[in-house]
């Protein structure tokens, strides 16, 4: 039977040893709530951080740090859980760029280096899916 494009996109056909998937659950923990950390802190001091925080796609400050927000802490505890796990990476990717590439562009690279890893983590799990240990497998596995 032929999976369709929801499932093939949430749920990568890849069978991993059991080994990765403990590998994978383990960087989804690790920088899931890593990020997670940094979004709860932007949630907690909103009202200090809104007019003040970085506007690099001219929406506004407030509405740039709800979208950092939304990246942080709503998308990665999704990746946590690995609940839709590559639809919650993309903001999560995007929020890294924007830091890396626009924010900090002419920052050293010491400034800009934690958004960097999380870019290259991101992308990693972007690429393998979430693994069997998530919300996405107990969702569409094969019956």
């Amino acid at each position: 039977m032929k999976r369709n494009i929801l499932t093939r996109l949430l749920l990568p056909a890849t069978k991993y040893p059991s080994t990765i998937n403990w590998v994978l659950l383990a960087f989804r923990f690790a920088f899931g709530g890593a990020l997670l950390s940094h979004g709860l802190s932007k949630w907690a001091n909103f009202p200090t951080l809104a007019d003040t925080f970085a506007d690099p796609l001219g929406v506004g400050s407030s509405l740039s740090l709800g979208l950092a927000i939304f990246g942080e802490a709503v998308c990665s505890s999704a990746v946590i859980l690995g609940l839709f796990h590559r639809l919650a990476l993309l903001p999560m990717i995007f929020t890294m760029s924007v830091a890396f590439f626009i924010v900090h562009a002419n920052d050293p690279f010491a400034i800009k280096e934690l958004a960097f890893v999380y870019l290259v983590a991101f992308v990693g799990l972007l690429i393998t899916g979430p693994g069997r240990f998530s919300a996405d497998y107990l969702l569409f596995r094969k019956r």
